[in-house]
């Protein structure tokens, strides 16, 4: 994961002559890409960031950090993901090659699609050899997950899934869990990869007439996969404890508080006042925030953006996608938008408990022409 920057050597020996006490503070307010970075320059540096106290107050601040990762569609020979923080100074997307690590694993040729990430693992589908491999960026190591009682996939299918990547062992272990939702023969299924076993699980979900079971967590520490998701219908897979069978809901918007409201997001409008149909542009001029309601039987509108941040984030797109994740009572959500082969990519945050809404400012992430093959939010990357 380390990147290859250009230090002043003198600057650095300057830098190395302040208190180890100073240098730690310092190092621990840089973004972890940068502190590898450092750890390069010189044997000083590297042994204050292998100081074992320095490692666990350095994890337990990264356990807090945001991250989002996009990977472009390339060879494996080129494989590089981007990855940008709101909690770094130098406000710019970090280049983390993975071509050496797959290697061994991925043949030459292969393209891969980037599923998603938790900590320091990170999921990629082969397109051609429909395998699904596991990153992990730190101990520079990869490993093939067992194909899906589904059998061998290719990236198209895996893009449609509803799928979630969660830590699974002790912290720094590497291991992990992943769960995807599929219909099997019409009924809504979630297969679960435990790392450690080694093994897969398939749970045909329970259907509980849209509601969550009375016993369980309710809507907190529950995993949520969205199956379907359709003007006429949604259907969503809810895992709980390892005691609870999954649950099947269907929420709808039919909700007494939302009075007949329903999302809409997006409006069409022409980009010239002469210019034809077929060439309208459209803007993004809402984001409205939906919940499940506790009951799970159906959404409610919870918030909607500002009209002051839409003002400083309007922009033209023709194809709009993205991700959402929410942890800590924050909601963070990237809209990424692609016009003539340009990306645009908007960082919005919302506050649950304040009500606040804020917009993050991203940097060019120099990806015109490029094709985008995966994008996630993830949090806990550790020395």
């Amino acid at each position: 994961m380390e990147e290859h920057m250009n230090y002043n050597s003198s600057n650095s020996l300057g830098f190395c002559l302040l208190p180890s006490e100073l240098i730690q503070s310092i190092l621990l307010n840089l973004a972890l890409p940068e502190i590898l970075g450092l750890k390069l320059v010189n044997k000083t540096l590297a042994t204050i960031i292998s100081d074992q106290n320095f490692v666990r107050e350095c994890n337990t601040r990264s356990s807090s950090v945001s991250w989002l990762f996009v990977y472009k569609k390339r060879w494996s020979k080129d494989a590089t993901l981007i990855g940008f923080t709101d909690r770094s100074a130098s406000n710019r997307w970090f280049k983390i090659s993975i071509a050496e690590i797959l290697e061994p694993m991925v043949s030459p040729g292969e393209v891969l699609y980037f599923l998603t990430a938790s900590g320091n693992i990170f999921l990629f589908a082969c397109n051609r050899n429909k395998e699904v491999m596991a990153v992990d960026l730190m101990a520079k190591k990869v490993m093939k997950v067992p194909p899906s009682p589904l059998g061998p996939r290719g990236t198209s299918s895996w893009r449609r899934s509803g799928m979630k990547l969660v830590p699974g062992g002790p912290a720094g272990s590497g291991c992990f869990r992943f769960l995807f939702a599929e219909l099997v023969e019409g009924r809504p299924t979630l297969f679960e990869y435990d790392s450690e076993t080694d093994d897969w699980k398939t749970m045909e979900a329970e259907e509980n007439e849209g509601r969550l079971p009375s016993r369980g967590e309710g809507l907190n520490g529950r995993i949520f996969l969205h199956l379907v998701n359709g003007p006429g219908s949604n259907i969503i897979i809810s895992r709980g404890s390892e005691s609870l069978n999954p649950s099947v809901l269907r929420p709808g918007f039919g909700g007494v508080d939302n009075q007949g409201r329903e999302p809409n997001a997006l409006k069409s409008s022409d980009s010239n006042a002469d210019a034809a149909a077929h060439k309208r542009t459209r803007f993004l001029e809402r984001v409205e925030l939906w919940g499940l309601t506790p009951d799970g039987r159906n959404w409610e509108f919870v918030s909607e953006i500002p009209r002051n941040l839409i003002g400083q984030i309007e922009k033209p797109c023709g194809v709009l996608v993205g991700c959402l994740e929410e942890r800590g009572g924050i909601i963070r959500a990237c809209l990424v938008g692609n016009r003539e082969g340009a990306w645009d990519m908007i960082w919005l945050s919302y506050d649950k408990a304040r009500g606040h809404w804020a917009y993050v400012p991203m940097p060019d992430s120099k990806m015109k022409g490029s094709n985008l093959a995966g994008i996630s939010f993830s949090t806990g990357l550790n020395l």
